[in-house]
């Protein structure tokens, strides 16, 4: 087995990036919403940037390609945080990416308040009491639903890092549109870019992305859709070219 490997892992690529990932089908592996969280959120080319519930550590791998900034993952739990170490020594990004295993609730108090200039998070989807399968393994259920972490309280977090002007930027469900304006302008980050996806023409969308500015002015700029599948099922040439770099 590679050497850095754990029963039941395995090392997959990011095409784009020309990274490799360890993923595992039991514990943890990452969804097409990482990837579009990554490639939709504003990142400066050099400062510092905090990812929360980094999960094993696919945001911050697929930021570096993308910017020279400092980065620093978040995650809860050990298990999910031990793959993204171990997938940051794989690629040779300590020098660039740092991992921090913690609650998100807590983490501005430990990394600092109004230092950052941008935040992304790919927060748990699901309400606590919407967890009905009881087959689902703890490592799926802690990252899908609301059970350590809720939707306002990522949110509430990302405004304390954020320095004025820095950019926050989260992957939702649409459902949950109106709660996570509401939370943003709660926490001082005006909304100003939005984009809903949609997995072919003429469904209903399944994903949001939203970014805000902190002590932004109110100004919501909605981008064009993006289709996931074609008709026969196989991907857009847009989301080819984020996988791929086709």
């Amino acid at each position: 087995m590679n050497e850095w490997l754990k029963e039941d892992e395995r090392l997959d690529y990011l095409l784009a990036e020309d990274l490799r990932i360890i993923q595992s089908p039991s514990v943890f592996s990452f969804s097409l919403d990482a990837v579009l969280l990554s490639r939709f959120v504003s990142v400066p080319k050099r400062g510092a940037v905090v990812d929360l519930c980094s999960g094993n550590g696919a945001i911050p791998l697929f930021l570096s390609a993308r910017t020279k900034a400092e980065i620093i993952g978040v995650e809860l739990q050990p298990r999910l945080y031990d793959m993204a170490c171990r997938s940051i020594g794989y690629n040779q990004l300590e020098h660039q990416i740092n991992m921090v295993l913690g609650d998100v609730k807590e983490v501005p108090n430990t990394l600092g308040v109004e230092k950052y200039d941008a935040v992304t998070c790919n927060p748990p989807y699901f309400l606590a009491h919407e967890l009905s399968d009881k087959n689902i393994s703890e490592y799926h259920a802690i990252a899908r639903h609301e059970l350590h972490l809720t939707l306002e309280e990522a949110v509430h977090s990302a405004g304390r890092l954020l320095k004025q002007g820095g950019k926050a930027a989260f992957v939702h469900r649409p459902s949950r549109l109106l709660d996570i304006v509401t939370a943003m302008r709660a926490n001082r980050l005006e909304p100003k870019r939005m984009q809903l996806i949609y997995p072919k023409r003429g469904k209903e969308a399944n994903t949001l992305l939203i970014e805000g500015i902190k002590d932004g002015k109110p100004d919501l700029k909605i981008l064009p859709p993006l289709y996931v599948y074609e008709d026969n099922n196989e991907y857009t040439e847009e989301i080819r070219a984020i996988l791929y770099g086709e």
